[in-house]
């Protein structure tokens, strides 16, 4: 269907008809990423990390040889074709990664040992598995709709149509890459939390569940939040060198208590999905993006409000996220809201070295020292005086951090 509709999606839905051949091969790619992602799913299921994680590894590099050796073979290309020949190399990592994970899924199977077991029956595991699919799949289509509605609403609100795909460009292929960036970190830590909380779970060991999903929260605060505060102050100079683009520091300051928002929700949404509560877990991603898709639709197209529609909306959905995670993990295991410890302890020592390395780099450019010499410099010092301060506030990043059986 998409196929014998590209033109009119093309035209209509994304506004520029040069998208299509990028949408037509892009269809194997999506497929193929489905495979993928089930053999990833369980992999991490069984608790096997290695095999997804070094498969991952590779992916990147064969993405980066594909699409970079495809432009340099192909160049010049009109627009078009050049993102077709993008898209070309994305779809090679995928045949790489969705062959080498079912070739390792295929050998873990066959290495294991005694019957596999007689299992659930059809009916009940297919209601079970249409009760988590359906909120994800339904939460995934709202992402990809508020994707296609905001250029629309942009020229909506008196924007012309290349100034409108150039800001949401600038927008979500830069300012937000930028700040979730560091967000990698919080990704390997849900994919360790999971079969944590599941094997705590199933022991019925509730203080060991409570332990590790605060010791998730204060690790993903420890990270984040100082992370946030340095990109706010030298996002726009890293936004200059790396994209020479002035307007990717438009946004940083809200958008960056969005992340960190989301980053919470995600290590909730984990930490639901190792209690057992993938349902709940499902459904409050598919209120949030419900959330976020009506603030988009009445906000951006205003004039005057724009891309500025499109950051309260991740805020609320965001912060409603937040929320609802913590609820339903309170309902399922007992757990508390530790502000101070997770929030308010990293949160004040983030915002000193926040401020001392704004004033810092002001005074390093003045003395005529390079802006990314200085941002390296506020970087260091910055990192220093917030170790520092969580230390005196009683926060131990060395055994937050420890590996411990057990931990």
């Amino acid at each position: 269907g998409v196929v014998l509709f590209s033109d009119p999606i093309s035209v209509y839905l994304l506004g520029d008809a040069r998208t299509r051949l990028g949408l037509v091969i892009l269809l194997p790619c999506i497929l193929l990423t489905g495979v993928e992602n089930l053999h990833k799913h369980a992999f991490y299921g069984a608790g096997m990390i290695r095999p997804p994680a070094f498969t991952e590894l590779l992916e990147q590099l064969v993405r980066t040889c594909a699409v970079l050796g495809l432009l340099v073979l192909f160049l010049p290309q009109n627009p078009e074709r050049t993102v077709g020949l993008i898209v070309t190399g994305m779809v090679i990592c995928e045949v790489f990664s969705s062959c080498a994970l079912t070739l390792l899924h295929r050998r873990w199977r066959r290495g294991m040992d005694g019957p596999l077991g007689a299992g659930e029956a059809s009916g009940r595991l297919n209601h079970r598995i249409a009760r988590i699919a359906l909120p994800i799949a339904a939460t995934s289509l709202l992402g990809s709709v508020c994707a296609i509605l905001i250029p629309q609403k942009l020229v909506q609100g008196g924007m012309e149509v290349s100034a409108s795909i150039s800001a949401f460009g600038v927008m979500f292929g830069m300012t937000l890459p930028l700040l979730t960036l560091p967000t990698a970190f919080i990704a390997a830590l849900g994919l360790v939390l999971v079969p944590k909380l599941a094997e705590s779970t199933a022991l019925k060991r509730r203080g060991e569940v409570h332990r590790r999903i605060s010791k998730a929260m204060l690790g993903t605060s420890v990270l984040m939040l100082p992370a946030m505060a340095f990109l706010v102050v030298l996002g726009p100079t890293l936004g200059s060198a790396l994209f020479k683009e002035p307007a990717v520091g438009d946004y940083l300051a809200p958008l960056s208590v969005g992340v960190a928002l989301s980053c919470y929700q995600s290590v909730l949404s984990c930490a639901l999905n190792g209690v057992g509560r993938q349902p709940a877990a499902a459904r409050n991603a598919l209120l949030c993006g419900a959330v976020e898709l009506v603030v988009v639709f009445f906000t951006v197209g205003v004039p005057g409000v724009g891309l500025l529609g499109y950051v309260w909306a991740f805020l609320i959905s965001s912060l409603l996220g937040v929320v609802l995670g913590m609820a339903s993990l309170h309902r399922a295991t007992g757990l508390r809201p530790q502000l101070f410890l997770w929030v308010t302890a990293p949160g004040l020592a983030a915002l000193l070295a926040g401020l001392v390395i704004n004033l810092l780099f002001a005074i390093l450019q003045d003395r005529g020292l390079a802006a990314l010499h200085a941002a390296v410099v506020c970087l260091v010092f910055g990192g220093v005086l917030y170790l520092a301060a969580l230390h005196a506030q009683g926060v131990r990043v060395r055994e937050l951090f420890r590996l411990r059986a057990g931990e």
